[in-house]
């Protein structure tokens, strides 16, 4: 006899990992890049500034 489905619902529940987070802007800003960007920039402004 099968096991009934809320029992199988449970199963699958537990089994299955929570998915993860979202991750934070910052977070995704860091992995593009962003901050080497905008540091590149800064430094390109300051160097045209100087000239």
């Amino acid at each position: 006899m099968p096991p009934s489905r809320y029992l199988a619902f449970d199963y699958l529940d537990r089994r299955t990992p929570a998915p993860e987070p979202p991750l934070t802007l910052e977070e995704v800003r860091r992995e593009l890049g962003w901050a080497l960007i905008a540091a590149e920039r800064q430094t390109h402004a300051e160097a045209d500034e100087r000239n």
